[in-house]
């Protein structure tokens, strides 16, 4: 993995969970809106809006240097738009990022080793 699609992939896993606690705040601000005087809906939908917008942002640029298949790439969008899916998203681009270092050490060592 070149240095430009491991720094896609991470601006994509940085942004992701806090998309997705943006997301859980606002779904939350509008029950608090609905059963109380408090709306921090405005704000909050600011805030999860351009997270949301920079998700797709990265999303898009990842998915173009990741040469991601059309199933994977919309298995990130569609993480993008559950309210805990960019939880996922997370996870999955960590473990994608883990599992491209180690091969990474293996190619360059010379090594690879089957389990």
């Amino acid at each position: 993995m070149d240095l430009k699609t491991a720094s896609a992939l991470r601006r994509l896993r940085l942004v992701s969970a806090p998309e997705a606690i943006s997301f859980l705040l606002l779904l939350v601000c509008s029950v608090l809106k609905r059963t109380t005087e408090f709306n921090a809906v405005p704000v909050m939908g600011m805030v999860h809006g351009v997270l949301f917008v920079l998700y797709v942002i990265f999303w898009a640029d990842a998915w173009n240097r990741a040469k991601w298949s059309v199933g994977t790439a919309a298995v990130y969008f569609v993480l993008s738009v559950l309210p805990a899916g960019g939880f996922f998203a997370e996870r999955k681009l960590r473990r994608e990022a883990e599992d491209a270092v180690i091969a990474s050490r293996a190619r360059r060592e010379g090594v690879v080793e089957a389990s």
